[in-house]
């Protein structure tokens, strides 16, 4: 699996591929693809950095809402 960094360097070269498609003026549904793409990405970072943190992003709660928090969580990951 890919590390914070790489999942973070690609989102990077994504955007950047955007920014140059976008001051290339090229055609608005291959922009709309890569931007597709990134927000594809930051999901995923984003997906595994709730999994990876969970515990320690919730070592504040209370234990008795733990649970309901942990599969709130985990649905929300699902979505995206």
């Amino acid at each position: 699996m890919k590390s914070y960094e790489q999942l973070i360097n690609n989102i990077i070269g994504q955007l950047n591929g955007v920014k140059k498609m976008i001051d290339g003026e090229k055609q608005c549904f291959d922009i709309l693809v890569q931007m597709k793409a990134v927000k594809s990405a930051t999901n995923s970072l984003t997906v595994k950095f709730i999994e990876e943190n969970m515990t320690d992003c919730m070592s504040d709660i209370p234990d008795e809402k733990k649970g309901h928090i942990q599969k709130l969580l985990t649905e929300l990951t699902k979505l995206t």
